[in-house]
């Protein structure tokens, strides 16, 4: 079935009477960099005015929960840390809760401080991250003293945009034991900010999955482990629940395989001949031109 795009208050108000609890993604939805898009935050505001539930859940790792409220504040948007979840925070509780990762043992960290902090937030301890040792060229001692650490116990790739030859090299040497873990925030090839397309974390792990012949475990959308932890947390219907996102692969995929419903808008990285054209996991329930169209038609 062909997504419907929403153009008229009647197609706006029968949307929003099919669903209780809103799933936002955040770059390209609700801002592009530190520019808020139009009426997204009027859009939101109408929304909780009609007693439905928000949540935001972004593949940006940089930023933990508590970073992502206080961005959200200085956009003009009160959001609470509990109602943000990032791939940060999913990869944090996917190590406690679901592995029960040993506490003695450390993550190697590919990323930027949001990681830090979410790791911190479940008493996990990390090596490598923003740690300013690492943000060097590589030296001939460092072939020699780069050994397998036997107390990292996980290679847990971000976004870092510090990424070098010497944090690829330690982490690629702790995966060569096959019993550390590897896991990714996310797999996103690219980032988009500020109206352009930079290299996502994806591109940090892609030179790891090739020299270790290794997959890791994304704990980003579009998998289903980030969509359990977050109706974990939430607990809500699925039928009654609609992820709004701007790619495809990732937020409208992330939807359609937890069983919600989906809102594609054509404020990001992918544009509206792509949503027409794409196979059925991956395409839109129903799209507009961005989020602020809801306000616009509804005010």
């Amino acid at each position: 079935m062909a997504p419907i795009k929403i153009t008229t208050k009647e197609q706006a108000e029968e949307f929003l009477s099919k669903f209780d609890f809103f799933i936002f993604d955040c770059d390209g939805v609700l801002w592009q960099g530190d520019v808020l898009l139009p009426y997204a935050k009027e859009a939101l505001e109408l929304l909780r005015s009609k007693g439905k539930k928000l949540i935001f859940v972004t593949n940006n790792s940089t930023k933990s929960r508590k970073a992502y409220a206080k961005k959200f504040a200085k956009l003009g948007i009160e959001v609470s840390p509990e109602e943000v979840f990032g791939s940060a925070y999913s990869a944090a509780i996917y190590l406690k809760k679901v592995v029960n990762f040993p506490s003695d043992k450390k993550v190697l960290v590919l990323g930027e401080s949001g990681i830090e902090e979410e790791l911190d937030s479940e008493g996990i301890r990390y090596v490598v991250g923003t740690d300013p040792d690492y943000r060097r060229d590589i030296t001939p001692a460092d072939y020699e003293n780069i050994v397998v650490d036997p107390t990292i116990g996980c290679v847990l790739s971000g976004l870092d945009t510090h990424i070098n030859y010497l944090k690829l090299s330690h982490a690629l040497i702790q995966l060569q034991n096959p019993e550390t873990l590897f896991l990714a925030t996310n797999i996103d090839s690219t980032y988009p900010t500020n109206g352009k397309l930079f290299p996502g974390a994806g591109t940090m792990c892609a030179p790891l999955i090739l020299a270790s012949r290794r997959q890791p475990i994304s704990l980003g959308k579009p998998s289903q482990a980030m969509m359990d932890c977050v109706k974990a947390k939430y607990d809500f219907d699925p039928v009654r629940a609609c992820m709004v996102g701007d790619r495809l692969d990732t937020d409208i995929k992330f939807g359609r395989s937890g069983g919600l419903g989906t809102l594609f808008v054509l404020t990001g990285v992918h544009q509206e001949a792509d949503a027409l054209a794409e196979l059925e996991d991956s395409a839109p329930h129903f799209y507009m031109t961005k989020l602020g169209d809801i306000y616009e038609l509804l005010k």
